[in-house]
């Protein structure tokens, strides 16, 4: 059964293309877009798990490109800054100079009571509008002049560090997009008071490359991986940045290349291989990769491991569901962890279909990466193809946990080209539950419940399976006549099956109470007591065979010869023909078939009335 996930949704003026959380107050969160004459960002309220309510905007210049990427960053959850990328105008391109990074400070308006304030955002009034602004504070152009003869370089991706709780240093990053020759650069994104953002470092792609992705994952006090990826490759790069000095100490001479996509094989149905989107750090020695398959054919997670020296190797793949066709947007977040170092780690996977796929994975250090869990599917979540999602920064509560601890959340934003923003609750779960532990850690999932119940279904399965084996094998010994009759198998055949696959059980060494006990079920002696006399010797029982036309074929069994001499004629001295008319009567009966062969029928009798057999039935 799917989880209820709440949800609160509302529709701006313009297409939106960027999304982020206050990473220290997820009651906040700025959206970035533009269409046509309309070039805007908004600063929303996602406190109610219901409603959205639009706080302040800010109108950029039509003169100038829409927002094409967005984060945010804040100190103390009181204020926000917000990074943007925008292209200057056509003329300032032309002329050289696009001031594409751009960064904005947000005020929220003063929060003395939370219900009232909900009740001030609904009325949405002019004044109260004025208690929040977005204002610009500053621009930065870290790219190369851009050689090529038409200026379209643009901000493709803006990445920050992630928000550590009472850490105000985190550095960023940006990528080109249509760029002659791509590159990466580094910044410092410390939000203590707003300014051109120091340069720290900058990482030159090949010719015709360009990052898809970027990602941080903090090592040390001042210490950074920096992962990337391009359409088929991975990279990693680290630095180590003085935040007091405002300098770069060290860094890699050039990025480590982890892994390529392999090609296809000479008998693959396409040659092209699949492209990765996306990346993101799940440990300092993890990543996770999203990959959209060639020709439109669907979406692929997978988890790339690497040391500290050498290559990276896969070590999870995970095809997401049939309909997801393409991938439009990602993101993970990273849940907090325990003492041992043990967390869990929520996936996000927007689709082409306007679907969202929710997994979870679990990190140990003593296993390390589990497998990729299914959560849920959100469908048709927005009218248009989705641009962006995010999830709001954890900060777990303060230990200890006591029954007053108030339940956890955590958010997950989506925004669309169709204007709309859709905000989804999903509550989150102590780990251990309830409140054995002063100092849990909190999960989507509990870990270790989905494959305890896939174990106990696969047990179960396997032991079903064995049983129906093993009754059905029963059932077949029974019908041909290789154990006794526990399951009564033969008495539900079809009485033309059974005449041509039933054969009889025999064990006793009495061939009359074996008649007797066919006569008692309403079968023929004549199997038993040919099983019997073969098992006997055929030299040691005289058999005679009768055809009673309102009995049918049965079987007597005489100790002298002499009295069946009397009763009948032996199978070698019939006539051919009446030999051909026994062997059909036989088959019609059941009672023989021609793969048996004549053999078995050698020094039988074959003769009229019945005699002893008669008197044994009549003696039951």
């Amino acid at each position: 059964m799917a989880p209820s996930i709440p949800s609160a949704k509302t529709s701006l003026s313009y297409p939106l293309y960027g999304v982020d959380f206050d990473p220290h107050n997820d009651r906040y969160l700025i959206t970035g877009g533009g269409g046509g004459e309309v070039r805007s960002g908004t600063l929303l309220d996602a406190s109610s798990k219901s409603e959205i309510f639009e706080v302040t905007d800010i109108e950029l210049s039509q003169d100038e490109d829409s927002v094409t990427s967005l984060a945010a960053s804040s100190n103390t959850g009181s204020r926000m800054v917000a990074f943007a990328g925008i292209n200057s105008s056509t003329a300032d391109r032309e002329a050289g100079k696009n001031e594409h990074l751009r960064f904005f400070k947000v005020t929220y308006p003063p929060q003395k009571d939370p219900e009232q304030d909900i009740a001030k955002l609904a009325a949405a009034t002019l004044e109260k509008r004025k208690e929040g602004n977005i204002a610009l504070a500053g621009k930065a152009c870290l790219f190369r002049p851009s050689t090529a003869v038409k200026k379209e370089t643009y901000q493709r991706v803006l990445r920050l560090s992630p928000a550590i709780k009472d850490c105000e240093s985190r550095l960023g990053a940006v990528a080109t997009g249509l760029a002659p020759e791509g590159e990466v650069t580094l910044f410092n994104a410390t939000t203590g008071s707003p300014r051109h953002p120091d340069f720290c470092g900058r990482i030159d792609l090949s010719k015709g490359e360009e990052a898809a992705d970027i990602d941080f994952v903090k090592t040390g006090d001042e210490d950074f991986h920096l992962a990337y990826c391009t359409d088929y490759e991975v990279f990693l790069y680290s630095i180590n940045y003085d935040f007091e000095a405002e300098k770069t100490r060290s860094s890699s001479p050039k990025p480590r290349f982890l892994y390529s996509t392999p090609h296809p094989d000479v008998f693959s149905s396409t040659k092209k291989r699949p492209a990765f989107r996306s990346i993101r750090f799940l440990t300092p020695k993890y990543v996770l990769l999203l990959s959209n398959l060639p020709q439109r054919s669907g979406v692929e997670l997978q988890v790339l491991r690497f040391a500290d020296n050498g290559l990276g190797d896969i070590v999870l793949t995970k095809r997401l569901h049939k309909s997801m066709k393409a991938a439009t947007g990602f993101d993970v977040s990273l849940l907090d962890g325990d003492s041992s170092g043990a967390k869990q780690v929520i996936v996000a996977v927007a689709g082409a279909d306007l679907s969202i796929e929710l997994l979870t994975l679990d990190y140990t250090p003593a296993k390390g990466i589990s497998k990729l869990r299914p959560y849920t599917t959100l469908k048709n979540v927005h009218p248009l193809q989705m641009t962006k999602i995010a999830f709001s920064t954890f900060h777990p509560p303060p230990h200890p946990v006591t029954s007053s601890t108030l339940p956890q959340y955590i958010k997950l934003a989506s925004v669309s080209m169709s204007n709309t923003i859709v905000v989804h609750t999903l509550a989150l779960s102590p780990t251990p539950t309830g409140y054995q532990s002063k100092t849990p850690r909190y999960v989507l999932v509990q870990p270790g419940s989905s494959d305890s119940l896939k174990t106990g279904l696969s047990v179960f399965f396997s032991l079903f399976m064995v049983v129906f084996g093993a009754v059905m094998l029963q059932a077949l010994l029974e019908i041909r006549g290789g154990t006794p009759p526990y399951l009564g198998a033969v008495n539900y055949l079809h009485p033309r099956v059974k005449s041509f696959m039933a054969r009889p059980y025999i064990l006793d060494s009495d061939p009359i109470a074996s008649v007797k006990e066919a006569a008692r079920s309403g079968k023929q002696g004549l199997r038993y007591l040919l099983g019997q006399r073969i098992a006997a010797g055929k030299d040691k029982k005289a058999m005679v065979i009768r055809d009673h036309t309102t009995n049918g074929i049965y079987a007597e069994s005489h100790d002298d010869e002499e009295v069946a001499r009397r009763e009948g004629k032996r199978w070698e001295d019939l006539e051919h023909h009446e030999r051909e008319n026994w062997k059909r009567r036989l088959v019609e009966a059941g009672e023989w078939t021609v793969e048996e062969g004549e053999s078995v029928l050698k020094g039988v009798f074959f003769g009229g009335v019945a005699g002893v057999v008669g008197q044994a039935v009549r003696g039951l």
